[in-house]
């Protein structure tokens, strides 16, 4: 009994870092809430725009800010946030985001005009762009077995997609009961919760001390997204010719070029370009936006088309978007075990395929179109987007080794968030004209297909070519 009392100390002292099977269960749960409020901002305003235009004012122009102000600010700050988690630790970092997010919430609640939401927005995308990348370095730290991780991730992706498809539905009850600003004050529970638990229960990972910050590649990236961007949404209502718009375009281009050039050279690139000679990540990360594309601009396009042109209320509107919400959490729940089976590629490139299917048949939708004949539609694109995500993030992760899993997740998230601004500012500018906005959806949903459809040709040919590549070394 003695001998025993004395080696359990050292026993202990010898595998500080191994957490118990709660902590790891635990560390899952702040991670879902982090990835999950994120997702929830992302489509829970959609269905307040109404709303926040007849209390703030401005018409869809300025409804594209609001949701794109978040996007383009969680885009363009993602990748220095995964690298900042790799130079300090992750768990610091995703704290901090969490706090920052929760703050930035309560600031749009409060918002007096539509200048001080978008600004709040901004920072709001910024927290977000600190939570996701760290969140899932938390989780590749937490789950070292493969088969674990990708089940955590499928895990993690599913509490997300229940989020994205509620948002629609507990925004328009929270409008209906309280008013459009009670759908940012629900981040404030989430976020102290989220808070507590990533302090209690997830291991810090190891700090990389020479992972540098890439200030100027920072400010080009922001540059080539934000002006892009707001070229998009501006040449709906300026006209594509205007000379403020082609500059846009202009100086995008310009600011992305600058961006490829600093990566290629810098010490401590944000972007490290040699990521993208492995196959699987460069066919991940373009899978990424591709879809991102084609899914919220969808999103955005629907909550406008039922609210102005059916004349549906918020509530309604969200009660529209509640069988997205039964389709998406089994699915993601589904796809790991179907990607064991079938292969994680295979099992992307058929979710795409649905998901395009869904925005083919939607096609007949027109002026009062009843809601059972697009119901199916709604939930085939739901269903295809939960089948591919869980097995494109663990692929992406499974392609670099765990130190780079920060940077790696980071560029996997800006390029799908790239493909959110670029979605919502092109379908905006599409259905811009209340006269024009039947035709712009009908342009909206065949441009998604299209992109869905490249998307699954892009993961088989990319699976293929991995292959090869890693035949002939």
């Amino acid at each position: 009994m003695q001998t025993a009392s004395i080696k359990l100390p050292e026993e202990r002292a010898a595998f500080p870092q191994q957490p118990s099977n709660l902590a790891t269960t635990l560390t899952l749960a702040a991670m879902s809430l982090g990835y999950g409020v994120v997702q929830l901002d992302v489509t829970i305003v959609n269905t307040a725009l109404n709303a926040i235009g007849t209390s703030l004012g401005g018409g869809v122009t300025e409804l594209q800010w609001v949701v794109s102000a978040y996007t383009i600010a969680f885009a363009a700050f993602i990748l220095t946030s995964g690298a900042l988690g790799d130079r300090i630790g992750a768990k610091r970092i995703f704290m901090a985001g969490f706090a920052i997010f929760t703050a930035a919430s309560v600031a749009c609640a409060l918002a007096p005009d539509a200048v001080t939401l978008i600004a709040a927005r901004c920072v709001q995308g910024l927290a977000a762009a600190i939570l996701v990348p760290n969140s899932l370095a938390l989780l590749s730290h937490a789950y070292s077995d493969d088969k674990a991780r990708g089940r955590a991730v499928g895990v993690w992706a599913a509490g997300a997609s229940l989020a994205l498809t509620a948002g629609p539905f507990v925004g328009g009850a929270l409008i209906a009961v309280v008013g459009w600003r009670a759908i940012f004050l629900v981040n404030l529970p989430v976020g102290l919760a989220g808070l507590w638990l990533a302090w209690r229960y997830a291991a810090e990972t190891t700090p990389s001390a020479q992972r540098e910050v890439d200030l100027p590649g920072q400010i080009a990236a922001i540059a080539a997204l934000g002006l892009l961007a707001g070229a998009i949404i501006e040449g709906g209502s300026l006209g594509w010719h205007d000379p403020f718009v082609i500059a846009g375009f202009a100086v995008s281009a310009l600011c992305a070029l600058l961006f490829v050039w600093r990566e290629a050279r810098a010490p401590q690139p944000m972007l490290p370009l040699s990521l993208f000679r492995c196959r699987m990540f460069a066919a991940t990360a373009l899978v990424g936006l591709l879809v991102n594309v084609a899914i919220y601009g969808l999103i955005f396009v629907l909550s406008l088309y039922f609210q102005q042109i059916n004349g549906l209320t918020a509530f309604q509107t969200g009660l529209a978007f509640v069988p997205m919400l039964g389709a998406v959490l089994p699915v993601n729940l589904l796809a790991p075990r179907l990607a064991e089976r079938i292969g994680a590629p295979a099992t992307i490139a058929l979710g795409a395929a649905i998901s395009a299917v869904g925005c083919l048949a939607m096609l007949g939708i027109h002026k009062g179109t009843p809601y059972w004949a697009i119901c199916l539609q709604m939930i085939a694109m739901s269903g295809g987007l939960g089948l591919l995500v869980p097995p494109l993030t663990s692929t992406l992760l499974g392609s670099v080794e765990k130190s780079r899993a920060g940077i790696a997740a980071g560029a996997l998230n800006a390029t799908r968030q790239t493909g959110s601004v670029l979605g919502v500012a092109l379908f905006g500018s599409l259905v811009g004209q209340a006269s024009a906005f039947v035709g712009g959806l009908h342009a909206a949903l065949i441009i998604s297909a299209g992109v869905l459809l490249a998307a699954a040709a892009v993961i088989s040919l990319g699976a293929r070519s991995q292959k090869r590549q890693q035949a002939n070394r």
